[in-house]
């Protein structure tokens, strides 16, 4: 099953290669195709991750009120979840769904040579798609450049989305995940050392898509927020008054 899912995607592959004639290209129609089909998904993710940056200094400051008490601290965040009715793994669920699709396309581009006895190159940009950096640069410096711009736009893909979402956190928080972005990074890096050029493109380009379609949603999201709180009406202040009856004065007898 597995197998016939990741021959169903270089046939996909090869489909739009036999079009554009360009391996590379291929691989970047087959991305952005990809992209497009989860972006209802990736709209959810996001989605989620803004209310989550909205709702981070009320959880800030739940966190420091009942530092010395979990239980009561895990109740008042259940509660603020309830009332604002955000699920916090709404954000976890989008990313497990396109895990096995990430998978598969990793898998069949690392043995894309198994495939077809070809030349698997984007342009002349890249000479080999299925070699991977560490394999380049041994063959010197000029035909290792293209690999380390793949390397880095692969590491940096995966960097900037947490620095942009963490933007505008407080200095505290924000230096937590500068070092978390960092570590990331080195790993992205020493993963990138020895994956095939066709799957850092890949990734590459999938990554600056998903940056791009956040900052789209954020956007959206931010102008829909300012609609809204121009658009509410200013409650006029209600006060209950009760008018007493007047009671009518008794005739005078004359």
């Amino acid at each position: 099953m597995w197998d016939a899912f990741k021959d169903l995607i270089f046939a996909c592959v090869q489909f739009f290669y036999n079009i554009v004639g360009d391996w590379g290209l291929a691989i970047i129609i087959i991305t952005v195709i990809f992209r497009i089909i989860v972006a209802p998904i990736m709209h959810k993710q996001s989605k989620s991750s803004y209310q989550m940056q909205k709702m981070q200094p009320l959880m800030n400051e739940i966190q420091t009120k009942f530092a010395d008490d979990p239980t009561r601290m895990q109740e008042e965040m259940q509660k603020m979840y309830a009332e604002t009715k955000f699920n916090p793994l709404a954000g976890c669920l989008p990313m497990l769904l396109q895990m096995p699709i990430f998978m598969a396309m990793f898998q069949t581009l690392r043995n894309i040579g198994s495939y077809e006895d070809t030349s698997y190159t984007f342009y002349g940009l890249v000479p080999d798609l299925t070699a991977a950096p560490s394999t380049m640069f041994s063959q010197g410096i000029g035909a290792f450049i293209p690999y380390l711009i793949l390397m880095l736009v692969f590491a940096l893909a995966t960097f900037m989305p947490m620095i942009l979402q963490n933007i505008k956190n407080d200095s505290k928080q924000r230096n937590q995940m500068l070092i978390m972005g960092v570590i990331m990074t080195v790993m992205m890096l020493w993963i990138s050392w020895g994956s095939p050029a066709g799957v850092l493109l890949f990734w590459g380009v999938s990554s600056i898509f998903g940056i791009a379609q956040q900052q789209l949603t954020n956007r959206y999201l931010r102008k829909a927020d300012a609609e809204r709180e121009a658009e509410e009406p200013l409650k006029p202040v209600e006060v209950d008054v009760e008018r007493k009856v007047k009671k009518q004065r008794p005739k005078k007898k004359r």
